[in-house]
């Protein structure tokens, strides 16, 4: 049952970076420049509300610096690469085991 959520989530977040994919193409087609949506822009067209929290809620842990290098790095990273990153580790821990050839499994 967890697979099939695993393997769920990670053709989810697949097919989220693909739409993505398709939508910066097209704009870096009608822009004529490299254009990449940010995570922290996808995020604000979700939920802009539970953006405006994350500050406060991760700011005060490991003296600020989990914020400031860590999470901005993140928001800004392209969307693309961290929904198919997840998609992928999903997809990997969704996946059946490999039988075992000329062992007995107890």
């Amino acid at each position: 049952m967890i697979r099939f959520v695993f393997r769920f989530l990670g053709l989810l977040f697949l097919a989220a970076a693909f739409i993505l994919v398709v939508y910066d193409g097209m704009k870096s087609i009608v822009d004529n420049a490299l254009f990449f949506t940010s995570v922290r822009a996808v995020w604000m067209i979700v939920n802009a509300a539970s953006l405006a929290k994350l500050q406060p809620m991760i700011a005060p842990y490991a003296g600020g610096v989990l914020w400031d290098p860590v999470t901005l790095t993140l928001l800004d990273a392209p969307a693309l690469a961290v929904l198919g990153f997840f998609g992928i580790v999903f997809l990997l821990l969704g996946r059946r085991k490999k039988p075992l050839i000329g062992y007995e499994r107890a």
